[in-house]
């Protein structure tokens, strides 16, 4: 049977202030009233279809299901070097051929899930309503998908991949579109893998971020505890600890020749170590293969998986967080099993509000009137929602983040001199979903 409940919501026992605009002085408002005043679908029932009635087949319909022909967009593509030698992948829309938009349009800034990029459908189920004009029911705001490393038709330029933990490419992108956009306010949204990074770089930036909210879905949080849930239990072990980690076994075997240029390598000895080790599940390729590459020395390479886990893990530093935070769960989500706030708020920031709801799966939160070929996610409602709300409606405090400088042809930050990154040629418009044939989608 369909479940049907409300979403549960849950704020720090002292919310933040939030300054909203009004026709004099800004009023600030409390985090939950400012919640319940434009999210209202946080506050209605969430119902599944029928034939979607429980975590594993909402998840299962998110990989096999046919979005092809819903939530269209399009992007162009800026290539970005970074200091290292690396490359990350910026998908911009609307394109300025489709619509020429104002500077200070505020602008959304999407991480994506382990394997995915711009095409996967649940980016796009937010994106088609975020950035469609408003006459025609959007919001009318521009968007940038971060791409990692590797995915997404992304070169791999360097042994070096990308890991729930490591924040500097989002670091540099950021810096990147501040600088292109310095007037317009950058809002975050994040999915899986890409939330535990944007709640990191939150964390670690503090004041300092140049993103003015965030909204993330499906955070695995706690990557020990939820590991562990996912690598004992015997279906999710052989599902999807084994399909994620063959998504990842394909990406990299995509630049078999780029390793072939870098031997000795952390990343080219140990993956050739994990194939013939033949246990492919999604702990062993962390523990044999992003526990060495993932990131940049130091922190990496760590000892051991459960080292990267308990660093990466993004459950205690929720409380550091500064900036209006909409962090979304579904409670039958097979994935992500142990959240934060399973032991109350008290690690959460006075900025956070944990929405949990009522079924949804990973990554799927289909609706009731769904059916195969033209599903609609309920998350996109709430999603919308606050970033109608943050992005218009909340006053933007003076940015607190880093002077950008240029050195030797790189874009870097004052006082900061470890990162930075150019814009390199091969960028072009992207349509669809070609090239990402040998992935399972949604993971």
């Amino acid at each position: 049977m369909p479940r049907t409940a409300l979403p549960r919501l849950f704020f720090a026992r002292n919310t933040a202030s939030i300054p909203v605009k009004g026709l004099g002085n800004p009023t600030k408002v409390p985090l939950d009233e400012f919640v319940a005043a434009n999210c209202p679908s946080l506050f209605k029932e969430y119902e599944s279809p029928w034939w979607l009635f429980n975590g594993h087949l909402q998840t299962l319909y998110c990989v096999l299901g046919d979005f092809s022909k819903i939530d269209k967009v399009e992007y162009d593509r800026t290539f970005l070097r970074t200091t290292d030698g690396g490359t990350i992948g910026l998908d911009f829309t609307p394109s300025p051929s489709e619509r020429i938009l104002p500077n200070d349009t505020p602008i959304v800034v999407v991480l994506h899930g382990l394997t995915g990029g711009s095409h996967e459908s649940y980016v796009r189920s937010i994106l088609a309503p975020a950035c469609s004009p408003v006459e025609d029911g959007g919001l009318g705001y521009r968007a940038v998908v971060v791409n990692f490393r590797g995915c997404a038709g992304v070169p791999l330029t360097t042994p070096q991949l990308y890991s729930a933990g490591t924040t500097c490419d989002l670091v540099v992108a950021l810096m990147h579109i501040s600088k292109l956009y310095p007037s317009a306010p950058l809002l975050g949204v994040a999915f899986s893998l890409g939330a535990n990074v944007l709640v990191r770089y939150l964390a670690e930036e503090g004041s300092r971020s140049r993103l003015t909210s965030a909204c993330i879905m499906a955070c695995p949080w706690n990557l020990v505890a939820n590991s562990s849930r996912l690598e004992s239990n015997f279906f999710r072990r052989n599902i999807y600890s084994r399909g994620m980690a063959q998504n990842l076994t394909t990406v990299v075997q995509r630049h078999l020749d780029t390793l072939a240029r870098f031997p000795d390598s952390p990343l080219s000895r140990a993956f050739p170590r994990f194939l013939e080790s033949g246990e492919f599940t999604l702990a062993n390729y962390d523990d044999m293969v992003a526990c060495v590459a993932g990131g940049p020395y130091p922190p990496f390479p760590f000892e051991t998986v459960l080292h990267y886990y308990a660093w990466a893990s993004t459950h205690e530093v929720l409380a550091d967080v500064t900036i209006p935070l909409l962090a979304l769960n579904a409670d039958d989500d097979p994935m992500v099993q142990v959240l934060p706030i399973d032991k109350g708020v008290d690690n959460l920031s006075p900025s956070v509000v944990f929405a949990l709801t009522t079924g949804g799966g990973h990554l799927g939160w289909f609706e009731k009137g769904s059916y195969w070929g033209h599903s609609k996610r309920w998350v996109s409602k709430p999603v919308i929602e606050w970033l109608r709300a943050t992005g218009k409606d909340m006053v933007i405090s003076p940015s607190q983040a880093r002077k950008l400088i240029e050195v030797d042809g790189y874009l870097m930050e004052e006082g900061r001199d470890t990162l930075g990154c150019q814009v390199v040629e091969g960028g072009e418009h992207i349509i669809g979903v070609e090239g990402e044939e040998g992935l399972f989608a949604g993971l």
